[in-house]
């Protein structure tokens, strides 16, 4: 029986259907496995990408949080030079917000809103500090700025010309005035005490302009008027010159050349010898004694116009009284000393230190007998000034045993008062121009 055509044409599409499908498929499964390992590569490729920039991501944030904190967290205790500037709290805000706005585009698009909004608040919690570190910053930025008050310049220049020592070294100068032979004359003993106040004003503040880099890393010294930067530099050495150049004209022409070529030497060796020699030997502390042993010489010199045996006697006597009274000092700040950059006995050499203050205590036992000798005091003086010798003895002894800073600050304190007491009994034992020739007459 012969097929329709309807029935052979179906036939044939359902072949043709059919051929066009296995031919599909058969295409399908050998391209497959290419097709998959392709998209498997790009998926991996994808995620090493996500990866990475995730990794940079997190390198990003651990770097501004870590530069946020070192810029913003003050520093714990340094003395910092007046010509270096400190950012405040607001500059410091504004380089951070400077700095965001120039991160790269593709790390801030990358980062999560969350994070993102993580590190705001970390950062602004890092930038608001508290009130006590403001203030500082403040305080701070403001001496920087060296608004030199008028009102503030007399104490500014008292603390730049060391007032305190300033005084002990007129006082000096006047006792030696006083325990002169001769008549006292007020005009000669003003004038003498005027020019050596100057003076000691000019080298101390000589002393002060040359030491600002190595008193800023000292506790004792860091609040000194030119290492806080409250008087320039210029203006200290014009404040010393309009004290040095009168003062040495005042003890020349007022007083008479030999006191005023004094002063003009001890100005010469504090500033120029005595200073530097602190940062390279202990021989700084000998010649720092001879500086504060001239000025009693020089209220002799002014009131007699020579040199004479008395005058060495008082040197004598001030030189020796400053090693107790230093060493002890320095012994207590041997720390100070040592981040100074400073060479004291204390420092290198302790057990020196220690016994050139017990020999000097000794000394002055010495040279109180031998005042009477010199025609200086009467024979009453080494008598009552014994019980306070050989108390300032006791406690250099105590130091030299002891070593420790309970007897280096008794030794110290006791040094204050020794000295004065001592002059006002020299004073008062002072021996009178015409005593020899009173006694000479009661007997006749």
């Amino acid at each position: 029986m012969a097929a329709s055509p309807h029935a052979v044409s179906s036939r044939l599409l359902t072949g043709w259907v059919g051929g066009c499908g296995w031919y599909l498929e058969r295409r399908a499964v050998q391209e497959s496995p290419h097709r998959f390992m392709h998209l498997f590569r790009n998926v991996s490729k994808q995620w090493i990408t996500f990866q990475h920039f995730s990794f940079l991501k997190r390198m990003y944030v651990t770097q501004l949080s870590r530069s946020l904190s070192q810029q913003v967290k003050p520093k714990p205790e340094p003395v910092a030079s007046p010509f270096l500037e400190k950012t405040s709290s607001s500059q410091a805000r504004a380089e951070i917000y400077e700095m965001r706005s120039l991160s790269p585009p593709s790390l801030s698009l990358s980062r999560k809103p969350n994070e993102k909004k993580l590190i705001e608040l970390e950062s602004a919690a890092i930038i608001e500090s508290p009130v006590d570190v403001e203030k500082e910053t403040r305080e701070e930025k403001q001496w920087k700025e060296m608004k030199l008050r008028v009102d503030d310049l007399p104490g500014i220049l008292a603390r730049l010309s060391k007032i305190k020592l300033t005084a002990l070294v007129v006082s000096t100068t006047s006792a030696g005035f006083a325990l002169a032979p001769g008549p006292f004359d007020w005009p000669c003993f003003l004038l003498a005490s005027l020019g050596t106040g100057l003076a000691s004003c000019a080298a101390n503040s000589i002393n002060q302009f040359f030491e600002v880099p190595f008193d800023s890393n000292m506790n004792r010294t860091k609040n000194r008027p030119l290492v806080r930067g409250q008087i320039s530099p210029l203006l200290a050495v014009s404040f010393a010159t309009c004290c040095a150049v009168p003062g040495i004209a005042i003890l020349t022409w007022g007083v008479n050349p030999l006191t005023g070529a004094l002063g003009a030497f001890n100005i010469f060796l504090y500033t120029c010898c005595y200073t530097p020699l602190k940062r390279l030997s202990i021989a700084n502390t000998w010649v720092g004694a001879v500086v504060g042993a001239i000025p009693p010489v020089m209220g002799w010199t002014a009131a007699t116009g020579s040199l004479d045996a008395g005058a060495f006697l008082l040197g004598g006597i001030l030189y020796s009284w400053q090693f107790p009274h230093f060493n002890a000092l320095s012994w207590g700040l041997r720390e100070d000393y040592s981040r100074g950059g400073y060479c004291m006995m204390s420092v290198t050499q302790p057990g020196l230190c220690r016994r050139v203050a017990l020999r000097h205590c000794l000394a002055l036992l010495g040279l109180s007998a031998a005042a009477p000798a010199l025609d200086v005091t009467t024979w009453a003086f080494p008598v009552v000034s014994l019980p306070v010798n050989l108390y300032i003895t006791y406690l250099g002894y105590r130091f030299y045993r002891d070593a420790d800073r309970r007897s280096s600050r008794k030794l110290f304190f006791c040094s204050l008062w020794h000295l004065p007491l001592l002059l006002l009994l020299m004073l008062t034992c002072r021996r009178r121009p015409g005593g020899q020739e009173d006694e000479a007459a009661v007997p006749s």
